[in-house]
């Protein structure tokens, strides 16, 4: 049974951090606070130094308190780390000793898009469970290899929450607020936002492959899964055919009329979008980006990288690309 105490979430709000993602996480404890007619949440607004905290769009955001703030923690408090660009400039080490003098008192730690980001350079997710923001799902792997990374719209494991970004934190915080109060008053608060279909902890963050690409056939729907599934260890056309049921002509003429590209170019531009986000998002040699990106030859990598972005990976890495781009 839930407490007669407000469950508190402190929310630490980096430099440039998302709106959406934060506001979608703290609009649903406002409306179960509404719709219930009682104070099931309270929650306080901090940031390292300063007033205000200024997200990704230039907005500010009027705090409630700094990181030298000596509140202790409350039971069963929730701090949610709210992330958005740049994440890696944007974390120092008072804000990670911070953090981690939080978990050590007993608060359950959260994360919202790039968030997760700053909990696994604290420590805090290593054999834990968590998601990120898909954009940086591949650098993220690369950088924390101790924390099992999942594809889905948010995690809860334990005492450790995230979400991936965007309209996930009302999931979350839905999920969160069923199980401390019941579903219906999860479900009125949905109704409350608008939010028709609510998300679980099983549903992917992208949409279906034939969303993205505006088409519905099933054969070029597997075709590019396996594609996605394999851009270190790059997949023939012959054996992607062979194994989808078709020639090697078929398949050229599927995507030729659906895709205007052979599949041997559509596979080129997926693992060189894996490779610039490799290479904005993590600290990775250009050698080990290409690698992770199925170049066995660093010189080739550089070339067709140059005739898709009109640049070498070494002058992208040199262009002040961050550990981390966040949303």
């Amino acid at each position: 049974m839930p407490s007669d105490k407000p469950r508190r979430f402190t929310f630490l709000l980096l430099n440039r951090f998302t709106m959406l993602s934060f506001t979608a996480a703290i609009e649903p404890l406002r409306l179960a606070n509404r719709v219930t007619g009682k104070e099931l949440y309270t929650w306080r607004l901090v940031a390292p130094g300063g007033e205000y905290a200024v997200c990704s769009n230039g907005t500010r955001v009027v705090l409630d308190a700094g990181l030298d703030s000596e509140s202790p923690v409350e039971h069963g408090e929730i701090v949610v780390v709210c992330g958005g660009t740049d994440i890696a400039k944007e974390t120092g080490k008072s804000t990670l000793n911070w953090l981690r003098r939080l978990a050590r008192s007993g608060a359950s730690m959260g994360a919202v898009c790039t968030g997760s980001w700053v909990l696994a350079e604290a420590g805090l997710l290593d054999g834990r469970k968590a998601t990120i923001h898909w954009e940086n799902h591949d650098g993220f792997a690369e950088a924390f290899p101790e924390v099992d990374l999942y594809r889905s719209v948010f995690v809860h494991d334990g005492n450790r929450l995230t979400a991936a970004g965007g309209t996930s934190s009302i999931d979350l915080m839905l999920h969160l607020i069923a199980e401390e109060h019941g579903d219906a008053i999860a479900a009125e608060v949905a109704d409350q936002m608008l939010h028709t279909a609510i998300r679980t902890d099983q549903d992917r963050q992208r949409l279906s492959i034939p969303t993205r690409i505006g088409v519905r056939h099933p054969r070029l729907a597997t075709v590019i899964a396996r594609m996605e599934a394999n851009l270190e260890e790059p997949i023939s056309p012959a054996q992607l055919a062979s194994d989808a049921g078709m020639s090697t002509r078929q398949l050229e003429r599927l995507f030729r009329r659906y895709l205007n590209r052979s599949p041997k170019r559509y596979y080129m531009e997926t693992r060189l979008a894996r490779a610039r986000n490799l290479l904005m998002q993590t600290e990775m040699s250009i050698i080990e980006v290409a690698l992770a990106s199925g170049f066995s030859s660093p010189s080739h990598f550089s070339k067709c990288y140059r005739a898709q972005y009109g640049g070498t990976p070494y002058r992208e890495r040199g262009t002040g690309a961050s550990a981390s781009v966040g949303r």
